[in-house]
């Protein structure tokens, strides 16, 4: 589902009041895309900076549009393309969209709650986005990952609704630059409303701060595991967990 960009407060207010409650069958992530020029899209959208949320509900299409009646009712809704179609049509979507060679600069946190004056933050950068490919998306990790404890893995943020993910994208080594600074300068913004921490696949090299952040609380566990498994570093080009001292 895709709305005008004017109508992105109204639609963020409730998508955030609504995943929560969202049976576990229906999942969807809300985002800010420029709309490329493809036959997916009505022409008259096509160049347009608007917001969005790609739906996944498994079951059938009449329960789904009943969860959804909600959407089609806020704003002035622009497209729908919410229809049956197997999990890995769905999954390969924007594969030709994003194809191999573009340059990729990534930033990331985990949020709890997405206040009025995030949303203020989030429609302001995304009136700027900077390149057809950069985007920014809010994915929902509510579910099961909030009913593991949050010591029985690496990982400790159970209590993170989302995982923010903001990446300025382009083919071009100087459109590409315009894209990290607009991505670096976003992330400034919403990291205050975050949790201070991100997912480690979605981090660019940040510094040590940024990978302790990344596991918490739990970094000093994982670290004597390093220390006892790898005490050399040897496995360092990653998000590198440094062997615990002493």
């Amino acid at each position: 589902m895709i709305w005008p960009l004017e109508d992105a407060e109204a639609v963020l207010r409730l998508y955030r009041e609504f995943i929560g409650r969202a049976p576990r069958e229906l999942n969807g992530w809300f985002g800010f895309h420029t709309i490329p020029p493809s036959p997916l899209f009505p022409r008259e959208l096509h160049m347009r900076k608007m917001c969005f949320i790609m739906w996944c509900y498994l079951g059938r299409l009449t329960p789904a549009e009943r969860l959804l009646a909600p959407f089609r009712k806020v704003g002035s809704l622009a497209f729908s393309g919410v229809q049956e179609l197997p999990y890995p049509a769905l999954q390969s979507l924007f594969d030709g969209f994003y194809a191999p060679g573009l340059q990729w600069y990534w930033k990331t946190d985990f949020v709890r709650e997405i206040s009025d004056s995030a949303i203020a933050q989030h429609i302001e950068y995304a009136r700027r986005l900077p390149t057809l490919h950069s985007t920014m998306h809010l994915y929902p990790i509510d579910g099961a990952p909030s009913r593991v404890p949050k010591h029985a893995t690496a990982w400790s943020y159970r209590e993170a609704r989302w995982t923010q993910v903001i990446v300025g994208v382009d083919p071009e080594s100087a459109a590409a630059q315009r894209a990290k600074e607009w991505a670096q300068e976003y992330w400034q913004a919403l990291h205050p409303y975050s949790m201070g921490g991100g997912y480690v696949n979605m981090m660019m090299e940040e510094g040590q701060e940024r990978v302790r952040a990344a596991y918490r609380d739990n970094y000093p566990r994982v670290a004597a595991i390093k220390k006892k498994y790898d005490p050399s570093n040897f496995f360092h080009v990653n998000q590198n967990i440094r062997p615990a001292a002493g």
